[in-house]
């Protein structure tokens, strides 16, 4: 069972950018799709952006795209989540998720592999 600890999260204003990073331990990395999602203050978790286990293929929901990227580094057990134009709508706790099945799987299905615990990103305005 792979653990999932994500960084980067703070409050920052309206336009700035942030950076999340994910490290991975326990499993083969490679084998993992993996995903940031967020959930907002209320509201229900929903994935963000996914990225396939070479980081070939990445999935973006039209709320981030243009603005936010995903990526990761299968040498240092790693993805990130580079976030510009912060909005204040983007305030939410930002997870980490690791499944082996895939892009698709990570999309769609909410028993996934593995999460992180968290970590609040909040957009002043």
């Amino acid at each position: 069972q792979v653990q999932l600890v994500e960084s980067g999260g703070g409050s920052v204003q309206a336009g700035d950018s942030l950076r999340l990073s994910c490290t991975v331990s326990g499993g083969d990395f490679e084998m993992y799709g993996m995903g940031w999602f967020r959930q907002p203050p209320g509201k229900e978790r929903e994935w963000v952006a996914v990225i396939n286990w070479s980081g070939g293929t990445k999935y973006y929901q039209d709320s981030v795209k243009g603005r936010f990227a995903i990526s990761r580094d299968n040498a240092k057990n790693t993805v990130d989540l580079q976030m510009n134009s912060l909005k204040p709508e983007d305030t939410a706790v930002y997870y980490c998720a690791a499944d082996r099945r895939g892009t698709a799987a990570i999309r769609m299905d909410p028993d996934l592999d593995a999460w992180g615990q968290g970590t609040l990103v909040t957009v002043s305005s």
